[in-house]
């Protein structure tokens, strides 16, 4: 723009505001509310404010109808807001699109960001995920000594399944240290390899009390698990990043205990299955056993020596039957070929080749003669055509019809006078000779 343009402050303000939201946009941003008024149009106004600064603020009936609460004076909130300018009066503002309170705002703000950056790295991916192992003896758990929820896993264990054994990696699952000790325990347990899967968790709270499953830190502890890890963190409506790094995430505590057990009267149902099982594989063992036995028995009558002389004796008037029958085949098929090959000697006989090929000699014989006489006579008739073509168009017969035929002295024909000079000698060819002449004179007078 040019130092001597002139604006009106209608362009100014339009300018600003552009400039404004062009160059920041969007933006969070927490601070205490003051001056709320909502007018009968349905939209909210007020002031946010720090110790040290303000910003007026304006919150449009489209959107504050969804924000659930209605903001008090003195509260502390978080907004999402457009900074752009309020044209008529020059001042600028934030147009209002999300409001909530500050605490638990912040913190799901934290956590959605969090959530999406591991989600972006892959650490959700179910390609990670490992299965929980089909027969568990030792079960780790990472919660607290004293909360209700280690207490409700271990009764359910103890009630589905004692045989299982449990280690307790005790942690604290609340506060700010607590995440750093949740990680260092899961490090712990797979260093020492001494269960089958660990159950990661705490009881129900609110988000802040269980934050500490939101961490970092926690979230990566559990990706890089060689054991497979449970989490069981809260109630059923509660979800955090544990939950979605986890192999297997369970609804409640009591539900991990439920997930990695078996029940033990599913396990004497299961065992009464296998010794049915087994009781029919003996049966079945002992049913083959005397199958064996008896085949063995039947062998071993079968080769008696009397029962050798009878097969052998049956093999023999077997063979000298089959024997009897091949040689009737034999002469019978020899007959056949012998009458066979006699009607194929008679059809081939000489005799009757000389008299087809005499037959067929005398026929091209005659067909040689026919075609020489034709080819003679034809030949006789093209001279006698020719002898005539020729005679119609022959000099001699040109000189006959009392014309002659005038050459120079080099023998060329003599068509025009201008070839011949006075004194030249010329012959003329008649029919009964030839004249030799001199030009006295030339006339070129046509005629």
């Amino acid at each position: 723009m040019q130092s001597n343009s002139i604006l009106s402050v209608k362009d100014l303000n339009q300018i600003v505001k552009d400039l404004l939201s062009d160059a920041i946009g969007q933006i969070w941003l927490v601070g205490e509310i003051s001056n709320f008024s909502r007018p009968a149009s349905g939209h909210w106004y007020f002031t946010l404010k720090d110790e040290v600064a303000q910003v007026r603020c304006a919150m449009f009936r489209n959107s504050n109808f969804r924000t659930g609460f209605t903001p008090q004076n003195g509260q502390q909130v978080l907004v999402n807001a457009s900074v752009t300018l309020y044209e008529a009066r020059g001042d600028y503002q934030l147009v209002i699109n999300q409001l909530q309170p500050a605490g638990a705002g912040l913190l799901q703000q934290k956590f959605e960001q969090l959530k999406q950056k591991l989600s972006e790295e892959g650490l959700f991916d179910a390609v990670y995920k490992k299965g929980l192992p089909d027969n568990i003896r030792t079960v780790g758990i990472i919660t607290s000594s004293t909360g209700a929820a280690l207490h409700d896993i271990c009764q359910i264990l103890n009630r589905r399944d004692p045989s299982l054994q449990v280690i307790i990696y005790p942690t604290q699952v609340q506060g700010s240290e607590a995440p750093a000790q949740i990680a260092r325990m899961i490090q712990i347990a797979n260093v020492r390899q001494e269960c089958d899967v660990l159950i990661v968790g705490r009881g129900g709270g609110s988000i802040e009390d269980l934050w500490a499953f939101n961490e970092e830190v926690v979230a990566r502890a559990i990706f890089a698990s060689q054991l497979p890890i449970v989490s069981a963190v809260g109630h059923e409506v509660d979800f955090t990043i544990a939950d979605f790094v986890a192999d297997v995430r369970a609804a409640t505590p009591s539900a991990a205990a439920e997930l990695v057990s078996r029940d033990k009267l599913e396990q004497i149902k299961s065992l009464q299955v296998q010794e049915q099982y087994l009781c029919m594989a003996i049966d079945y063992y002992l049913m083959r056993r005397r199958e064996f036995l008896n085949k063995r028995y039947q062998r071993l009558q079968a080769q008696h020596p009397q029962a050798k002389l009878a097969k052998q004796l049956n093999r023999l008037l077997t063979g000298r039957h089959a024997l009897f029958e091949n040689i009737q085949q034999y002469l019978l098929r020899q007959s056949y070929r012998h009458n066979l090959l006699d009607k194929r000697l008679v059809a081939v006989s000489p005799q009757h080749k000389i008299v087809y090929y005499g037959q067929r000699l005398e026929q091209k014989q005659q067909q040689l003669l026919n075609l020489m006489q034709k080819r003679l006579t034809d030949a006789k008739h093209q001279f006698v055509l020719k002898t005539s073509q020729l005679n119609s168009v022959s000099p001699l017969a040109t000189l006959d019809r009392g014309y002659s035929v005038t050459t120079d002295q080099q023998q060329k024909v003599i068509r025009s006078v201008e070839q011949v000079s006075i004194g030249d000698f010329i012959s003329t060819q008649l029919k009964t000779g030839r004249l030799i002449s001199q030009v006295v004179e030339i006339d070129k007078k046509a005629y």
